[in-house]
């Protein structure tokens, strides 16, 4: 029986002395969710690079699976990097899936099939989006004597996850990630940033969403 669970949620976390605030938001869908988590069977997440404009970060995609492990390090998060390596070419920009009905066609490649069956994936996420800097405010002059003055800037995180299901051959969930926040550099002789952690926040949002999926802990 499919399930199916919408949850939005706002966080917002102040850093430093000087508040750099990032205000999070979290939109979960899933369904045919793992009961007792996904056992001896592996997950891999990787980056959507289809772009010409962005690419999906491979510091955030790291960032992700190893939110998932170490909160369960039950589960075996394949390495994005060593994934492709393994299934070259078929998961290269060109060449890679972008709808599930593709799975059925690609597992009928016998290398693929294969390598599928040795690390034992039950999961593919794709994660879409990156993180973008917003307009600034402030000036600042620098001379012998050092920097004074004052500048902020801001930064937007939108991120996707997409769960395929490989036993399947469907999607099976999605998560959506936005967080913005605001960073702050004033200066007194010495520049001090101050940086808001967007894509940090992105990061535990979509990874906290995505362990619920797949761990047997939550």
């Amino acid at each position: 029986m499919k399930k199916y669970r919408l949850r939005t949620f706002t966080v917002c976390a102040c850093v430093s002395l000087i508040s750099a605030c990032v205000t999070s938001t979290v939109d979960e869908m899933t369904f045919n969710e793992p009961t007792e988590g996904i056992g001896d069977s592996s997950v891999v997440i990787l980056g959507r690079r289809h772009s010409s404009d962005y690419e999906t970060e491979p510091d955030f995609v790291a960032c992700v699976g190893d939110h998932i492990t170490s909160y369960d390090n039950s589960i075996r998060v394949i390495d994005e990097l060593e994934f492709l390596n393994a299934l070259y070419p078929w998961f290269e920009p060109r060449t890679a899936p972008l709808y599930p009905d593709n799975i059925e066609q690609l597992l009928q490649q016998k290398p693929v099939a294969d390598k599928m069956l040795a690390l034992k994936l039950e999961y593919l996420i794709w994660l879409d989006g990156s993180t973008v800097r917003t307009e600034g405010a402030g000036s600042m002059a620098c001379s012998f004597n050092g920097c004074f003055g004052f500048g902020t800037w801001g930064h937007d995180a939108n991120y996707e996850a997409t769960i395929w299901d490989f036993t399947d051959q469907a999607e099976v969930g999605q998560v959506n990630t936005s967080a913005s926040g605001q960073s702050y550099m004033p200066a007194v002789i010495i520049p001090i940033p101050i940086i808001a952690p967007v894509q940090g926040a992105a990061c535990d949002g979509i990874g906290d969403q995505l362990l619920e999926f797949l761990s047997s802990k939550y």
